[in-house]
């Protein structure tokens, strides 16, 4: 039973996970109720976190029910009984509406990318503060807006957005997700305005939306706006040729890793822009991308040139930040690090810039541990006399 809510369990599950040992107990029991996509949820008491099994995208009833019967077998096995549950921001998510519905308990909203630096934290056995490298698809940002680029300094408590990818449009919302070459358009828009530069395959591809779909990025009609570096690479693998629709979550940004020279070590500048947050200026970033694309430079040097740029801007950033704040240790976080290509070149980058470096190890990067990262921030603003 959770807060007076009992679901009944009809199946035993086998998996029983190790511990998470973290840097500060629980004050409080506490569920952390996870993402809508890669779910899984935690339970926490005392200095152990248990972090769930990949649950998958909580869509339908279904997925939701199993979801419902793995918080409960959990709760019996562990004898955890959650007087404090933490969610995303995002109002939409199942999760979040799950435990908007439980009552009886103290409910904690943790903003998604902190959550991922939280994450990176716990597994980690550390309580911060850190500079927050968070890069991912898609998540509610505190503005409203879909942040998925993001430098933050963070701690179990709490985070400041110190930095960000510059923002653009998704034109045409979700379809931008399933259709990397909108990214694309958005890009070109935030880059060039209304001029970009003719002979782009991309654009001849698609010459029969393609004025539509930039007017949507440009006027941010049906365009909500991010900070994704997940949409970015979509864009960049778009650009160069690699896919311009996908079949699965993330697909070209594999690609493009997977198409990506490992022996090119030279990179494509990044600017960043003063400002409270800074920006990281990607519009740079995909000029030059464009520019070499027209010269007919071979497609895996453009995708490690990009990979370098990105992981140099982010060795950058966090620089900055130590100049601000003395904070000298960088955890890496979100799915976009899942991508080995970017995280070996912005670790090399950050460990010779002085750096400390917290990589995950025993929890996924991606939404599968934001879980975690919602009990351990939970726990600690219970601790804080926060909730």
């Amino acid at each position: 039973m959770i807060g007076g809510r009992e679901t009944p369990l009809r199946r035993s599950r086998g998996f029983v996970p190790q511990p998470v040992t973290v840097a500060r107990a629980f004050p409080r029991p506490v569920l952390g109720c996870g993402a809508e996509l890669k779910s899984t949820f935690c339970v926490g008491k005392g200095r152990r976190a248990f972090v769930s099994h990949h649950i998958g995208d909580l869509e339908n009833y279904e997925t939701l029910q199993s979801y419902v019967e793995g918080i409960e077998h959990f709760m019996r096995v562990f004898d955890v009984h959650p007087e404090v549950v933490a969610h995303d921001l995002h109002p939409e998510y199942l999760s979040t509406k799950f435990a908007v519905d439980l009552e009886g308990v103290d409910r904690v909203g943790v903003q998604h990318h902190h959550a991922h630096v939280a994450s990176c934290l716990a597994d980690n056995g550390e309580a911060g503060p850190v500079i927050g490298v968070a890069f991912d698809g898609l998540g509610y940002g505190t503005d409203g807006s879909m942040w998925g680029g993001e430098i933050l300094v963070a701690d179990l408590t709490s985070f400041r957005r110190a930095g960000h990818l510059a923002p653009v449009a998704m034109p045409g919302g979700a379809m931008a997700i399933r259709e990397p070459w909108r990214m694309a358009a958005a890009h070109l828009a935030a880059a060039y305005g209304d001029d970009p530069p003719p002979g782009l395959a991309v654009m001849r591809d698609h010459s029969d939306r393609w004025d539509a779909v930039s007017a949507l990025a440009r006027t941010g009609t049906a365009s909500p706006i991010t900070t994704s570096a997940g949409r970015l690479f979509d864009a960049v693998a778009s650009l160069i040729g690699v896919r311009d629709r996908i079949n699965y979550e993330g697909q070209a940004a594999v690609e493009l890793e997977q198409l990506a020279d490992v022996a090119e070590t030279s990179a494509y500048p990044v600017a960043i822009e003063d400002g409270e947050p800074f920006q990281i200026a990607t519009a740079g970033l995909v000029r030059a991308v464009v520019a070499e694309v027209r010269a007919r430079v071979a497609g895996p040097v453009i995708a490690a040139r990009f990979h370098n740029g990105l992981a140099d801007a982010a060795v950058a950033a966090c620089r900055r930040v130590r100049e601000a704040t003395g904070l000298e240790v960088v955890a890496l976080s979100g799915g976009v690090f899942q991508n080995v290509l970017l995280t070996e070149r912005a670790r090399a980058g950050l460990l010779g810039s002085g750096f400390r470096v917290l990589t995950h190890s025993r929890v996924p990067s991606n939404d599968g541990g934001i879980s975690l990262g919602q009990a351990v921030v939970a726990g600690g603003r219970d601790a804080a006399g926060l909730v």
